[in-house]
C-alpha cells in the first residue's frame, strides 16, 4: 500500500492516461495522489453571465459570476456565443470597484460600445487572446436517459437534441456495457452526442468543471444531471470588435 512488497513480483504496477498527460506507479498511496489541477483563478477567465443592465451615465453593465481566471479592468474580453469584443472598463463588487475580480465573485463590469442587445444571460466572457470562449457545434455527455432535454448549463437554459447515442454505460462504474444502444429507458447511463437549438457556450467538465455539468428539468424538476466529456466548436469567426476594444489591443 505504501511502497512495494518483493512478495509481489507479479504485480507490475498501474497506468493511467489523463490530458495532462500520463501516470504510473506501484502503490495505493501513490494512486491516491494524483497531480492537482490548476486551481480556478490560474484558469482562463469564464463568466457565465447571469443579466445585462444599462445604467444611466454609465452604460451597459452585464452581472456574474467569475467561475474561473481572473476580469481585470482594461481587458479585452470575448462573449460567446454571440461572438462579441469589447474591452472591460472597470469592474465592481457590493458598489466597490475592484482592481481584479477571483473565482467565486459576482461582479458587474461596464463594457464600451456594447448595447443591452448585443449581450443578454447565458452568454460567457472570457478573454480574448487566451483561449476565448467560442459557441459550441454539438458536444458529448454523460447523462441519465431523457428523450427531448431542456439543459440548465451554468446560467444558459437551452433546449438540446440526441444526434447520436454513442454508449450505454453503467451507472456506478462508468464501464461500457453496448455500443450505439438503438434504446434507453429511464434510468440508463449513457454517452452521447447533443446538438443545442440554439447558439450555446459550454466546456467540458475536465477542463472548466463550472461550465461543464448540467442539469436536465422537466416541468420545473430536475429529472437528470450530466457532465460535458468533449465539445467540437465551431468555427471562429469575425464577430463584433468595438472600437474601445481595437485601441486596447494596438495599446498592448
Amino acid at each position: 500500500m505504501l511502497e512495494s512488497s518483493p512478495n509481489m513480483t507479479w504485480f507490475k504496477g498501474w497506468k493511467i492516461t489523463r490530458k495532462d498527460g500520463n501516470a504510473s506507479g506501484t502503490t495505493l498511496l501513490e494512486a491516491l495522489t494524483p497531480s492537482s489541477p490548476d486551481p480556478p483563478h490560474r484558469q482562463t477567465l469564464r463568466l457565465p453571465l447571469q443579466d445585462v443592465y444599462k445604467i444611466g451615465g454609465i452604460g451597459t453593465v452585464p452581472v456574474g459570476r467569475v467561475e474561473t481566471g481572473l476580469l481585470k479592468p482594461g481587458m479585452v474580453v470575448t462573449f460567446a456565443p454571440v461572438n462579441v469584443t469589447t474591452e472591460v472598463k472597470s469592474v465592481e463588487m457590493h458598489h466597490e470597484a475592484l482592481t481584479e475580480a477571483l473565482p467565486g465573485d459576482n461582479v458587474g463590469f461596464n463594457v464600451k460600445n456594447v448595447s443591452v442587445k448585443d449581450i443578454r444571460r447565458g452568454n460567457v466572457a472570457g478573454d480574448s487572446k487566451n483561449d476565448p470562449p467560442q459557441e459550441a457545434a454539438n458536444f458529448t455527455a454523460q447523462i441519465s436517459a431523457r428523450l427531448r432535454p431542456v439543459l440548465d448549463c451554468h446560467t444558459a437554459h437551452i433546449a438540446c437534441k440526441f444526434a447520436e447515442l454513442k454508449e450505454k454505460i453503467d451507472r456506478r462504474s462508468g464501464k461500457k456495457l453496448e455500443d450505439n444502444p438503438k434504446s434507453l429507458k429511464s434510468g440508463d447511463a449513457a454517452i452521447v452526442d447533443m446538438v443545442p437549438g440554439k447558439p450555446m457556450c459550454v466546456e467540458s467538465f475536465s477542463e472548466y468543471p463550472p461550465l461543464g455539468r448540467f442539469a436536465v428539468r422537466d416541468m420545473r424538476q430536475t429529472v437528470a444531471v450530466g457532465v460535458i466529456k468533449g465539445v467540437e466548436k465551431k468555427a471562429a469567426t469575425t464577430g463584433k470588435v468595438t472600437k474601445s476594444a481595437q485601441k486596447a489591443q494596438k495599446a498592448k
